[in-house]
């Protein structure tokens, strides 16, 4: 049996910082775009249910694709196995800096 590649994707999204695991991560067929695919998520039975990795499931349960933009994406690691998904606030203390982007003009 061969083993699956699994990738945890890190990145920013309406202010907060995203962590998720996935199977397929590459550049997007969209300029600028990075694809991650077939999203993983805990699939246990148990009693005990996260509510972060829940709210993450129901946000994402219609999503075939993510076409993150690329300035979004913070980290991409190759990982052996699944960890925990989270969803933090920028503000809560990490070192964490957007790709930075060109200021709008003023009139």
């Amino acid at each position: 049996m061969s083993k699956q590649t699994l990738f945890k994707v890190i990145f920013l999204n309406q202010g907060k910082v995203y962590e998720l695991f996935a199977r397929g991560v590459v550049s997007s067929g969209l300029w600028g775009f990075v694809e991650v695919s077939d999203l993983v998520f805990e699939t246990s039975d148990s009693v005990v249910v996260d509510p972060t990795e829940e709210k993450m499931r129901d946000e994402f349960s219609g999503a075939k694709v993510l076409h993150l933009p690329m300035q979004s994406v913070l980290r991409v690691e190759e990982v052996d196995k699944r960890g925990q998904c989270r969803i933090r606030d920028r503000q809560s203390g990490e070192n964490v800096t957007p790709f930075p982007v060109a200021p709008g003009s003023k009139s």
